[in-house]
């Protein structure tokens, strides 16, 4: 992964207050949270752009599943911290696309974490990879202007 991304290609954005459950012993947020802080982001950004319904998190009967998932700890959040979690997806192709976030510490401007993570879209009876449909394809696009698309 590479160094912190550059904000400005963010245009969706989802703020979260540290809960007491997710700091450990040493009064920080546990490394395994800020999964938690993507995931709670990414699933807002679909619902926001439409592409999942306002209710459950399924397209269609179809399902989502995480490939790859990856993180880079800046500095450390605490308890009653509020962060803002910037999300983006920053390509897509055939069956699969890529996300990326920055969280940042809404009142240092401080980038806390980064990561980013590849889902596939699959079929659950089958578990294998099927095609994104064109609808969400549109719906990225139009959000987007620097994604890539990279279909075959």
């Amino acid at each position: 992964m590479q160094p912190v991304k550059n904000k400005k290609l963010f245009k969706h954005v989802y703020n979260v207050t540290v809960r007491f459950n997710e700091v450990d012993m040493l009064h920080i947020v546990n490394n395994a949270v800020y999964f938690n802080y993507f995931e709670q982001a990414r699933i807002k950004y679909a619902k926001d752009l439409g592409i999942l319904p306002e209710a459950g998190i399924t397209l269609n009967g179809t399902a989502f599943y995480m490939a790859r998932n990856e993180i880079n700890y800046i500095k450390t959040a605490q308890f009653e911290d509020t962060l803002r979690v910037y999300t983006r997806v920053s390509f897509v192709k055939n069956s699969s696309f890529g996300f990326e976030h920055i969280i940042e510490d809404v009142k240092t401007k401080n980038i806390v974490a980064e990561g980013s993570g590849i889902l596939v879209h699959v079929n659950p009876a089958t578990k294998k990879s099927i095609p994104l449909p064109d609808d969400f394809i549109k719906k990225i696009t139009k959000f987007e202007k620097q994604v890539e698309i990279l279909k075959e």
